[in-house]
């Protein structure tokens, strides 16, 4: 039933950012509000409402950490792209251990 229940509170979730993204200018911002924001509220209700607060504030802590992680990513592999001529699939591959540092001296941080 849980899946169900994460079925149609994601499918709602995703249609109500895809027609904000679609509202907003410009359109590259589209893909901010698809599937990630989406899938968190629905995990984030989910969690909350069979696990309680603290429960749910623990998942919600993780889920900002690891957007700090994937910023960090994201910036670190824009920035070796635009600034070299190494292809995209080695940029992209050896950036993920920038990622997996960051989000394990993040977890570290906050576990200790």
């Amino acid at each position: 039933m849980e899946w169900v229940l994460r079925f149609v509170i994601g499918g709602l979730a995703v249609s109500l950012f895809a027609v904000l993204g679609d509202l907003l200018r410009p359109k590259s911002f589209a893909g901010l509000f698809g599937a990630a924001p989406s899938v968190a509220v629905a995990t984030l209700a989910l969690t909350f409402s069979a696990e309680g607060a603290s429960t749910a504030a623990i998942e919600a802590r993780a889920m900002m950490l690891g957007a700090v992680a994937l910023g960090t990513y994201s910036i670190v592999v824009c920035q070796l792209l635009a600034r070299s001529r190494v292809s995209v699939t080695i940029v992209s591959t050896g950036a993920l251990l920038v990622w997996l540092g960051i989000a394990l001296a993040l977890h570290a941080v906050i576990s200790s």
